[in-house]
Parts: C-alpha cells; sequence; structure tokens
C-alpha cells in the first residue's frame, strides 16, 4: 500500500471500542492507538503533580511532552483517571496537542486503528473505514462494573451509571470535538451483541473497504 490504511473507531466510554479495535489490529497486522490514553497521561501528570484538572498551560505542556507510542494501558487503567481524563479532555490545547501526534500515529505503514471519540470526525475524517461503537448506558455502566470487580476492586453499580452518563454529558457536549458519528460512519450497537459478533461484523466492513482499495 502506497498510503496508509485507516481504521476509526469512535464511541462512548465501555462501549466496546477497545476491544474491537485490538482484535482488529490484531487481525489484519496493523498498529493501533487508544487515543483516549493520552487524555489519561495527561490527566495523570496533571493529578502526580498535584495540580488542578483546569490549569490549561500546564496540561498543554503535558500533552506536548507525550509520546503517544509508548503508553502503558494498565498504568494508566485507574477508574479516577479516566473521570480525570475526560476532564483535561475538554481543554482545547490539549486536543490540539494530542491530534497532531494522533496524526502523525496514523500515517504508519502498512496501516493504524485508532479508536477514541472523534477519529472519523476530526483525526482523521479520511478514513479508510469509519465505525461508531455504542450501547445503552446501562449497559455500558455494568460492564465497567464486572471489569472493575474481576479485577479485585470495589466499585458500586448506580455510581458507576452516573459516571458514565457525566463523561457522556460531557464528551457530546463539548465545544471543541463532541463526541458523535461521523456522517460515513457504520454504527455498530453493541447493547445485546457480544465481542465476537461485534468483531465479525468489523471485520467484513474492514474486508470490503479492502477489497474496494485493492480494485478486488
Amino acid at each position: 500500500m502506497t498510503k496508509s490504511f485507516i481504521i476509526a473507531i469512535d464511541g462512548p466510554a465501555a462501549s466496546g471500542k477497545g476491544t474491537l479495535a485490538r482484535r482488529l489490529a490484531a487481525h489484519f497486522g496493523l498498529h493501533h492507538l487508544d487515543s483516549g490514553l493520552g487524555y489519561r497521561a495527561v490527566a495523570k501528570a496533571l493529578l502526580d503533580a498535584g495540580l488542578p484538572l483546569d490549569d490549561t498551560a500546564a496540561a498543554e505542556e503535558a500533552a506536548r511532552a507525550l509520546d503517544i507510542g509508548l503508553l502503558d494501558r494498565r498504568l494508566l487503567s485507574a477508574h479516577g483517571v479516566g473521570e480525570a481524563a475526560s476532564t483535561v479532555a475538554v481543554i482545547p490545547a490539549v486536543r490540539r496537542a494530542l491530534v497532531e501526534k494522533q496524526r502523525e500515529f496514523a500515517g504508519m505503514p502498512p496501516g493504524v486503528v485508532l479508536d477514541g471519540r472523534d477519529i472519523g470526525t476530526v483525526v482523521c475524517p479520511e478514513a479508510d473505514v469509519k465505525l461508531y461503537v455504542t450501547a445503552s448506558a446501562s449497559v455500558r455502566a455494568e460492564r465497567r462494573w464486572r471489569e472493575i470487580l474481576a479485577g479485585g476492586g470495589d466499585a458500586e453499580y448506580s455510581e458507576i451509571l452516573a459516571d458514565v452518563e457525566r463523561r457522556d454529558a460531557r464528551d457530546m457536549g463539548r465545544t471543541d470535538s463532541p463526541l458523535r458519528p461521523a456522517a460515513d460512519a457504520h454504527l455498530l450497537d453493541t447493547t445485546e451483541m457480544d465481542i465476537e459478533t461485534a468483531f465479525l461484523a468489523a471485520r467484513s466492513l474492514v474486508e470490503k473497504a479492502l477489497a474496494a482499495r485493492n480494485g478486488i
């Protein structure tokens, strides 16, 4: 391929887009980037330094210092870091800095799978395949709750649901790059769909795009 093949996957928290992105990247031999890890890393840097999450200058500095190809998912997976990330993600300077890095990553051959909130609409509007993965808030909250319990943590479902709804409101309501499906995105509602069914549906869409690109 003369140009990187790009799969853009967007959707709200706990919709299953990250798992789907990793499966697709592994299956097609593509690089993967969870764009949300960048925002989590910025948030963690501010938390670790004892700085307020609305410190725009410090947040932008942290964003520009990141190497988004070397972020540790395990280190950044804490629930509190995710909540804080949703707060720093509304800062335009942070978004601009990370979008630059995400676009650079998207050029890696032979191709990439990027998942996040604004990949198909802002970061890579020229993506070869765009997916919008969603599910009901109650199902997403239950998934996150079970994930925390399985990891040995302690959480109340009602609190997780309230957190999911707050993050949705912030992500969809922000002025800069709000969460929404691209006009040409394929919708995958995983409310009543397991990951294998979602993967097979997404794989079929990617295979069609690859065949069209290769003139098959």
